[in-house]
């Protein structure tokens, strides 16, 4: 497939980039002769500022979305087409290096579960990233903190994000050629389109993979608090098994509705990882990491399964965790026995009193793992 051409091959692992990045000054036109050769593909069109000015109202408070490392994002029309705008922030945590990058990813990148790039814009100090429009926001704000009044996801709508997540992930590691590590896995990343299908998004911190007899890609640690993998953090050798660990933690994040830390529990509850560890490391537990959220309307069998699945991604030694081609086979055998809510009593009328209802009860039967009753 032969995707990155345009990319220059690493000179010697470890050393450039172990090694702080330069500030990268080059101009709007120099930045744009980069990027041209993949875009003359017609994978992404370059807009003026002007456009994007236009399109998201002059930046109009009214059409902000969010805000992250890159800088704010807003959405805005395009020829009748929603969009969303992400704008570089001068000083943000991610530069033109990460801006280059994603965009170089996107232009090539190609898959259901990975977001769209409609175009950028390079102009002067300004860098801006198009996308398509993900109506319903990140899984983040969906997981997490929900407010009073919105409805939770339900068991059936996690594991398909699970499944769409880790099928995306299957195209970088499987069929992009050279194989590309995600290194951002994140809730705040992972994007949901009308029917909650999941979109991975934020490809500037992503890495070609290693090729031929390479086993890893030395680079400096970067990513998410707690979704990094301990081997990465340690040695700073980034691989294929790295993505998979936080893989595992947006598992978990998803099974228990969780963040990975959060400051606002108490203590022994703020790190994920360490509050769960006791029921990980026993089945007969494993029903205490269900979201309460959910009220218990989960299979139990298929919420054991996700759990083994998370435990193996969070493995500490890296060729112990699974490849994510067997992950997706495991996810697509949890998915295959969703949650069928048992349906409540049907009134039959008497055909000796049609004003007295009665109610036929069929024999109980064992589902989710309790014993319940069911009318029909």
């Amino acid at each position: 497939m032969g995707c990155f051409g345009c990319f220059a091959p690493e000179a010697e692992e470890g050393d450039e980039d172990h090694k702080p990045s330069k500030p990268d000054d080059s101009s709007g036109a120099d930045a744009r002769r980069k990027v041209a050769p993949d875009v003359a593909n017609g994978y992404a069109h370059s807009f003026t500022f002007k456009d994007l000015l236009v399109a998201t109202g002059y930046f109009n408070e009214a059409n902000f979305i969010g805000e992250g490392g890159f800088g704010k994002v807003y959405k805005g029309k395009i020829n009748g087409q929603m969009v969303a705008v992400k704008q570089l922030a001068q000083d943000g945590v991610q530069g033109r290096n990460e801006f280059l990058v994603e965009v170089l990813m996107l232009t090539v990148l190609n898959h259901p579960n990975l977001v769209s790039l409609v175009g950028f814009c390079v102009q002067g100090d300004e860098r801006l990233l198009v996308y398509e429009y993900m109506p319903f926001g990140s899984l983040e704000s969906h997981l997490f903190d929900v407010p009073l009044g919105k409805k939770p996801l339900d068991w059936n709508t996690r594991v398909r994000i699970a499944v769409g997540v880790a099928e995306g992930l299957s195209y970088l590691h499987n069929v992009a050629d050279p194989p590309v590590i995600y290194r951002d896995m994140k809730a705040a990343n992972i994007l949901l389109g009308e029917d909650f299908s999941p979109k991975l998004s934020d490809f500037g911190l992503a890495k070609v993979g290693p090729v031929g007899d390479r086993t890893h890609v030395s680079t400096r640690v970067m990513g998410t608090y707690g979704y990094c993998a301990p081997d990465y953090v340690v040695s700073g050798k980034l691989t294929m098994k790295s993505d998979i660990y936080s893989f595992g933690v947006l598992l978990l994040e998803l099974i228990t509705g969780r963040r990975i830390y959060d400051a606002s529990r108490p203590k022994p509850e703020q790190s994920l990882l360490t509050w769960s560890r006791p029921f990980l490391h026993d089945k007969r537990k494993f029903y205490r990491l269900a979201d309460p959220a959910l009220l218990g309307c989960y299979p139990s069998s298929a919420l054991n399964q996700l759990v083994v699945i998370s435990i193996m991604c969070l493995q500490d030694q890296a060729h112990v965790r699974p490849i994510i081609a067997d992950v997706v086979i495991g996810l697509n055998h949890v998915a295959s026995q969703p949650y069928a809510p048992e349906r409540p009593p049907v009134a039959i009328s008497s055909p000796a009193n049609s004003r007295s209802p009665q109610f036929v009860r069929t024999p109980s039967r064992r589902r989710s793992g309790r014993r319940t009753s069911q009318y029909a």
